[in-house]
């Protein structure tokens, strides 16, 4: 599965990273997290049913007596639900991994005796509930392998692995697009068809961000055909995006590479440095123009672009859906999950620590029926639903928190979602377990033929730090139309917010608010689409310069990539006038109206 070999500083110390083994079994490489856990992992998602084992082969060069370790982490400590083993050359240590009740942590096993040569690994699911693997370390020496995950950890791993201390060229470009979702897509074809040379780099393996066919939601907002060409799904629903620009010769596509340095001059970046997943290469991507459509502001955090967070108050801007008092809270995460009715009895184990989770929930409705599917009902038990009601949109349900809508699992509105993401996902994991635990067990003769189908190891992201441009748009603006001389693209969509605190269920919203307004589009100013303080840096998608209420409106995916074509004809400008976006502002704006009204119709 990858292509590194295992490598080591000397004959005594090999350190094996988990995502460099050459067969993954039915283990997944999961490196959503490496910022806060400190490198990718594997993952034994299984959905209760052990996984293959993983495998790989190092050399041996020195025989002995060696030390071996291994960076696990018990994610549910009070039960221990992500149990695995490791064996050396076919003998199974004695010890079971993510059961000691600790988090990421170099986990001593024993001392074992190696002949020189090559040595088999092998990683052993024990439970099939996503137990993980980081890394295996093994010395003769007194070496205990450091637990942070600080610079100096990454240069100790850096060394064993016989990484170079400094990124590789990858080259000089137009333009640098950092995020691969629609709003990422669409900025890198707009630039690229007008002539830019684009990199596009992108953290997971496929693009669309929330519409890829890891995670599956489909985009919502003002489409359009350039969107509509992107998001557009082949039968097994990847997002037509990959081969469209795979096609585009001024395209250079970065797959499984994250951003993890800004270098810059004065206050404009001049490079970003990216980690690739599989192998830990570092590469140094130059250009004179940088867009952010990660959606968590990922560039502009690291260039220290000027960020905001969580909700304003009313006051500020005399919005009428503002809280009274300024907050943290924000849109949390959720994971999409499937169900099917299988053909012969499906046994579930039993998952006590999933149920501190779910309670006693037992309605699996907001399924994804399939990617670009979303809020499919699903089997419940217990209390019938609310029945469903004519209304003037066609049948809805009497309450509108019966709907079942995928969104309605969510969780982390009130933690720190760059710290805690693996938390957040952790327990909606918990929550999905659970729910359909108790919907096998309340009715076991109707649903004995129930099985998970899928379950989303990757979460639907919800809303993170919000870049401050030149323009910071409102509620008032979008609701009133405002007519902006520097309109670039039009938004479409409702308001739509989500609020935390079910009294008993925290994995589900209390409440939500879908407020359609007049249904009509309103306009995006450009100086809400590039930073008010990196002069070289836009951005696209749900990170625009809005505030949390005008931002509910426009993070729909298909709004995001309309900002993108935005940014993209801008970049195309700076190239051509040798200037900034907010030269393009002050001198050219017409010319990129014209261009982007060009590439939207």
């Amino acid at each position: 599965m990858s292509d590194t070999k295992v490598k080591h500083g000397s004959p005594s110390e090999i350190l094996v990273e988990a995502e460099a083994f050459e067969d993954y079994g039915s283990w997944i490489l999961d490196s959503q997290f490496e910022e806060q856990m400190g490198s990718p992992y594997l993952l034994a998602h299984g959905l209760g049913r052990p996984v293959e084992d993983a495998r790989t082969t190092i050399t041996i060069q020195e025989a002995g007596e060696y030390k071996i370790w291994v960076r696990a982490k018990d994610w549910v400590p009070s039960h221990h639900p992500g149990r695995f083993t490791l064996s050396i050359n076919g003998k199974t240590l004695d010890i079971e991994f993510g059961a000691n009740g600790r988090d990421w942590m170099w986990q001593f096993a024993e001392v074992v005796e190696l002949p020189r040569g090559n040595a088999t690994l092998e990683l052993h699911d024990l439970t099939g509930f996503d137990g993980r693997c980081d890394a295996i370390f093994l010395s003769r020496g007194d070496t205990i392998p450091p637990e942070k995950t600080d610079e100096a950890a990454h240069a100790w791993r850096k060394a064993l692995l016989g990484l170079p201390d400094e990124p590789g060229d990858a080259g000089d470009f137009d333009l640098v697009v950092v995020g691969g979702g629609v709003a990422g897509c669409a900025a890198t074809l707009s630039a690229a068809r007008l002539g830019c040379r684009v990199a596009l780099i992108h953290d997971r393996p496929y693009l669309g961000g929330n519409a890829s066919k890891e995670v599956g939601l489909g985009p919502r907002g003002e489409k359009g055909p350039f969107v509509a060409e992107l998001t557009g799904r082949t039968t097994d629903g990847d997002l037509h995006a990959l081969k469209i620009l795979e096609a585009e010769p001024n395209v250079s596509l970065f797959l499984e590479q994250r951003v993890c340095k800004a270098i810059w001059n004065g206050a404009k970046i001049v490079s970003v440095d990216a980690r690739h997943a599989r192998n830990g290469r570092e590469s140094r991507f130059h250009a004179p123009v940088f867009i952010d459509c990660t959606g968590m502001a990922i560039l502009g955090l690291l260039a220290g672009a000027e960020t905001r967070f969580g909700r304003e108050p009313r006051s500020e801007f005399n919005e009428s859906l503002a809280p009274e008092d300024p907050d943290g809270m924000h849109h949390g995460n959720t994971v999409f999950f499937r169900t099917r009715m299988a053909d012969e009895p499906v046994i579930f184990p039993d998952v006590p620590w999933a149920l501190d989770v779910a309670k006693d929930y037992a309605d699996l409705g907001g399924q994804l029926g399939k990617p670009g599917k979303e809020n499919k009902p699903g089997p419940f038990a217990g209390s019938p639903r609310a029945p469903l009601v004519m209304t003037a949109d066609g049948a809805f349900f009497e309450n509108p928190m019966d709907f079942p809508a995928s969104h309605f699992w969510e969780y982390g509105q009130w933690l720190d979602p760059y710290a805690e993401g693996e938390r957040i996902r952790d327990h909606l994991f918990c929550a999905i377990y659970g729910t359909f635990a108790n919907v096998k067990r309340l009715e076991p003769e109707k649903y004995a033929k129930l099985a998970l189908d899928w379950v989303g190891h990757v979460p639907a992201q919800g809303e993170y730090r919000r870049f401050v441009g030149d323009y910071i748009l409102t509620e008032n603006d979008i609701r009133a139309h405002k007519v902006f001389s520097d309109a670039v693209v039009l938004n479409s969509e409702a308001f739509c917010l989500h609020y935390p605190g079910h009294e008993k269920y925290d994995f589900r919203l209390k409440d939500w608010k879908w407020i359609a307004r007049d249904g009509r589009p309103y306009s995006i100013p450009f100086r809400c689409l590039y930073s008010v303080n990196i002069p070289n840096l836009m951005m696209a998608g749900k990170h625009i310069s809005v505030t949390h209420i005008a931002g509910s409106s426009t993070k729909m995916m298909g709004n995001g990539g309309q900002h993108g074509i935005a940014v993209g004809a801008a970049a195309f400008l700076c190239k051509k006038y040798d200037t900034t976006p907010r030269g393009i502002y002050e001198a050219h704006l017409q010319e990129l109206q014209h261009i982007i009204k060009g590439i939207t119709g």
